[in-house]
Formats: structure tokens, sequence, C-alpha cells
């Protein structure tokens, strides 16, 4: 695998540089001189377009985009008179990822991410990996991809760079399980009756992470949890029986190895996704001064027990899933994407967003709709439109 340094200015893009892990990555490489040390390419962004431009201003990049057009007006008025080309549309983004960099940030949130990831992958860069729907979607396409290129994937979710840190120098015979750590969300003791009342503004409030609305919604249904066992299966090739998770609230161990002599080695850290980011923005090396260091001692006490999957089936769903094959993944991440817009949008309750995703990937799965190649961009798209659609289909069922 390619190092992560180059000599001289490294060439830098941030896909999705307006969201939590695209703002922290901006103020990482300011901290580290900005475009004085670094020639950043492109940076892109969704709508909150006036962030776009102020990193813009900052950065000085070649190229900025905003994946909606009708937002590029706004864009292109905010940065007049700065010397950078203003692009819209997820061509746009699609071309920005072709634009030679030695090192780039995926933080774009969802499938969205894909066709940008694979472009970035296809020239040979390191790529810095925080948007898991790709994995779960198209794992097997983009692990492929990078083979072919040389390229080389540094996750970013912080459970996966503990894990990537962790298999470093193991060999793959000696790994036993792996296990994946999850805060529990905000209504880890609620019961059925108070899930089924959950409101979005509710659910977005994480109890020890900083995330996006998205993210932490995502995350208090568990189905973040269950993207990440796709992820890991995909990233490290770890069969999905070997798989575990388990409920942290503390949240300061981000995953765990176990052995076959049945030893365990622990990730831990503060939580804060600058960690992740700067070790795969140094990868190889490790810089200081990095993160706040823990103090045990006024933790106190680490805590641990057994998910409820009767209350939060998404972490069953990610195993079924990964039974299932195919181009299940793409059916399971199409359909809670569309869930999460739904119960956004008050259509659809907390606790049945799981219960229609379920319903859309065994409806795919009985009509023989998921055994397409994995390998195909365009199957993999179908299905994940196909999803969606189905996924609107129980919602208005429901109502």
């Amino acid at each position: 695998m390619g190092s992560g340094l180059k000599s001289g200015r490294r060439r830098i893009s941030i896909f999705g540089s307006t969201g939590s892990v695209g703002r922290q990555t901006v103020e990482a490489l300011n901290r580290l001189g900005g475009h004085e040390s670094f020639e950043i390419v492109a940076l892109t962004g969704g709508r909150n377009v006036e962030r776009l431009a102020r990193q813009a201003r900052v950065l000085r990049p070649q190229l900025v985009v905003t994946a909606f057009d009708e937002c590029r007006e706004d864009l292109e008025a905010l940065l007049a008179g700065c010397p950078v080309t203003v692009a819209s549309g997820s061509t746009a983004l699609v071309e920005a990822a072709d634009r030679k960099v030695d090192w780039a940030m995926s933080a774009i949130i969802g499938f969205a991410g894909l066709y940008p990831n694979l472009q970035l992958l296809r020239q040979g860069c390191t790529l810095a990996l925080a948007n898991k729907e790709s994995l779960v979607a198209a794992g097997k396409l983009v692990t492929a991809t990078a083979s072919k290129s040389g390229s080389t994937l540094l996750p970013v979710d912080s459970e996966h760079s503990a894990i990537f840190q962790l298999l470093l120098n193991q060999p793959r015979n000696t790994i036993e399980t792996i296990t994946l750590t999850a805060s529990g969300g905000p209504f880890k003791d609620a019961s059925p009756e108070e899930l089924a009342r959950v409101t979005p503004e509710q659910a977005a409030r994480h109890p020890t992470w900083n995330m996006g609305t998205r993210i932490s919604i995502d995350s208090a249904t568990l189905f973040n949890k269950a993207l990440e066992i796709i992820e890991a299966h995909e990233l490290f090739g770890i069969p999905a029986g070997d798989l575990r998770v388990v409920v942290h609230p503390q949240s300061v161990i981000h995953a765990i190895v176990g052995f076959v002599d049945g030893q365990m080695l622990a990730h831990l850290s503060t939580t804060d996704m600058r960690g992740a980011i700067e070790y795969a923005l140094h990868w190889p090396e490790r810089l200081g001064p990095g993160l706040e260091r823990l103090d045990l001692a006024a933790l106190g006490a680490l805590e641990f027990e057994a998910p409820d999957e009767d209350r939060f089936p998404a972490l069953r769903l990610a195993r079924e899933v990964l039974d299932l094959g195919g181009l299940a993944g793409a059916a399971f991440n199409g359909a809670k994407e569309a869930a999460l817009d739904a119960f956004l949008a008050d259509e659809i309750g907390f606790t049945c967003m799981s219960h229609a995703v379920e319903a859309t990937v065994n409806s795919l799965a009985g009509n023989s709709e998921l055994g397409g190649d994995p390998l195909d961009p365009a199957a993999i798209h179908a299905v994940d439109s196909l999803a969606r659609v189905r996924l609107g289909e129980q919602v208005a069922a429901s109502g």
C-alpha cells in the first residue's frame, strides 16, 4: 500500500466539506498551514453554500462544487472575485473526483458518495473514507477498484479506524472476532412504547458524539452500527459470524480484536472524530498533539452490555443482509436512507423504520431481485432505486 505522505505540497480534495467530518478535516488542514502547506484541488458540499464559500476563501481550492444545481448561483455570488471555478450537480462531483490528488477525504453522506469515491479510487490516490454507505451498497466494487488501481483505503469511521490500527501487522489467521462498540444512543433504556413516540428532534441528540442529524438518528436506531457491521466485513474480510457489537455507553473503547489464543486488544480514545481524521491525514506516521488525553481514573468505570435486538432490530438485519449476499447491501442501504427521509418528514414513526426496511429487503429477496452482479455499477444503482421505491410503498401502505 502507498504512503499517505508525499514530498512537497500534497494535492488534497475534500468531498462533503460542509458536514461534520468535512468541517473537521478543513480545520485540521488549517491548523497545518492551509493553502500554504497543501495544494487544495477541490471542495464539495451541499446546500450550505455560505459555509462552503467561507471554506473556499480560506483554503483557496481550484474548484468548488455544490451538489445541487439550484444552489450554484448563490455560490457563485458568494465567491465573486475569487480565482476559483464553481460547478454544481452530480456530474460535477464525479468530474471533481477525476482531478488528480494525492489524498482525498470522502465525507459525503449516503449513496451519493459512491460515484465520486469510485472515480477517486481509479486514479490511485489515498482515500480517507467516512462515507460508509459506499461500502454497504457496493463494498466489493469499491475494494476491487482500489485494488486494481493501487489506491489506499483508510477508514475514517472511529470504529473502523480503530480496527485498522489494531490489525496492523496481525496475521489474519490469528483473528477470531472483531467487536464494534455502540453508545446505545439516547434511547438505550427506553420502552417500546416510548420508542414509538420518539421525534426526529429527540433522535438527533446523540449522548456522546457530536455528529450531523442523519448520522445521529441512524445511531439512535442502531442503523449506523448495522451499516458498520457490513462495512467491517467489506473492509477487512471478516466473516459475519465473527463480528460482534457491544453497548458501551462511555464510548471511549471504539473496537476490540479477539485472537485465537483468547487474548484481546482494544483501541481507546476520547469521543472526538479528529483522532480518526488526523490519523488518516498523517498516515503512516502519528503526529501530535492530537486528541485530549483520556483520564481513566476520572472515568472510574467502563460499562458494557449486550444490545437489545428486539427493540433495535437493525443489527439482526445487517447480518441477514450479509447472509443474503448479492446486491442485498444496496437494497438495505437504499431502503434505510428512504426510511430516514420518511421519518424526518413525519411520514413514519421511529420504530417503523426498521420494520419498513426489513419488509423492503425481504420483498426484493423474495422476488429474486438481489442476485445481480455486485461489481456492476448499473445493477447496484438499479437496486438502490428500486429499494427506495418499495420503501415508499411500505410507508404509503402504513399511512
